[in-house]
């Protein structure tokens, strides 16, 4: 017999408009112009590095990954990151599902951080009625239409809108032969349970030019997202379909995937994400790896740049340091170190090395 289950449907929940957040998008973002901190010289050093791996890169088309913790979005740097896609430096971003969430908001509402110590004491962290309905409804219909995580959303941003199909052809894909039974499935329940209207859903997002996932849909990128359920507030709105989260990730991983068995050649840049980055990348490597394998090829001569705040000792080059060794249990490098390839570790700001890496890539001094 299943355990007892919590009943989200109990949640009160208010509208997104009634929190209060530490971060506004118009006034703390990033602008590519902007000055970056002075680097050190081993800093410039990497980054040197990295530049010219993605210049070779780019004129052989090997793939150039950005992957990001949340962070990188609540600091603003989507601007940065939208010059790179724009001017062809990077072919695939991905972030995990936090990073999902500030960026959707700063798109809907131009604010996102709420205080998550005064909001938990008054049991209303997460409980935002628009963020959970809009994101659960685009990752269902997304889902029915074959599409990704981040796709699912960014389609959602750059067309202010989401298009609801009708329960007459919701049903009619209901059959043993349709390759989204299921999802037609879960949709058609979740219209029925929350009285949806089919149709045209508008839906403004008057601050989508500091939306990265709308921007990524617009140029044709993909942005993946890598999300552990259970981890973002949107999981505490009952709309949310498990099922859905599930089918649009596992679209996520197998592009992430099909970006990294492009890397022979090409650059890998890791940004403050501790777990999700070196997790998903390692077994999309072995994945595809065992591919490469079997045909005579390999992929072996991927750049990894890691970058994060937390100082380091130790030459990662050499290879991962003993158990004795407080760098030892720097989890991410010692992933990324047992991957073959070359790994660079920056401990940096993430706004001053993407400002100093786009300034270097369309700034060339030789």
């Amino acid at each position: 017999m299943p355990f007892e289950q919590f009943d989200r449907k109990k949640v009160l929940l208010k509208p997104l408009s009634a929190r209060h957040n530490k971060v506004t998008i118009e006034t703390t973002h990033v602008k590519p112009s902007d000055e970056s901190a002075e680097m050190n010289p081993i800093a410039l050093e990497i980054i040197g590095e990295l530049v010219e791996r993605l210049r070779s890169a780019r004129e052989n088309g090997k793939a150039r990954m950005l992957v990001f913790g949340a962070h990188t979005i609540k600091n603003g740097l989507s601007p940065v990151i939208i010059k790179l896609l724009e001017t062809g430096w990077i072919t695939h971003i991905a972030t995990n599902g936090a990073g999902i969430i500030h960026d959707w908001e700063f798109a809907y509402q131009g604010e996102s951080s709420e205080d998550v110590k005064a909001n938990m004491i008054k049991g209303e962290f997460g409980t935002w009625q628009e963020t959970g309905f809009y994101l659960n409804l685009a990752l269902l219909v997304g889902a029915y239409h074959g599409l990704g995580y981040g796709e699912s959303i960014g389609t959602m941003v750059e067309h202010e809108k989401l298009d609801i199909p009708s329960q007459e052809t919701l049903c009619a894909a209901i059959t043993p032969d349709s390759p989204n039974a299921g999802a037609a499935a879960d949709l058609l329940n979740a219209l029925r349970t929350f009285d949806i209207a089919s149709g045209e859903m508008k839906i403004p997002h008057p601050f989508k030019e500091y939306g990265l996932q709308g921007a990524a849909h617009r140029l044709g990128i993909p942005f993946t997202s890598h999300p552990m359920f259970g981890h973002d507030i949107h999981y505490v709105h009952p709309l949310n379909t498990g099922s859905a989260v599930g089918r649009t990730a596992e679209v996520d991983f197998l592009q992430y995937a099909n970006s990294v068995s492009n890397l022979e050649g090409g650059a890998y840049i890791s940004i403050g994400s501790a777990v999700m980055s070196p997790m998903v990348f390692e077994k999309s490597l072995s994945m595809t790896r065992n591919v490469a394998l079997q045909e005579g090829k390999t992929i072996d001569n991927q750049l990894m740049v890691v970058v994060d705040l937390a100082k380091s000792h130790w030459d990662w080059t050499q290879g991962e340091p003993p158990e004795d060794n407080p760098d030892y249990y720097m989890r991410y490098n010692k992933t990324f170190s047992r991957m073959g390839g070359t790994l660079r570790y920056l401990s940096s700001d993430n706004r001053d090395f993407l400002l100093t890496l786009l300034n270097t890539l369309e700034n060339p001094t030789d």
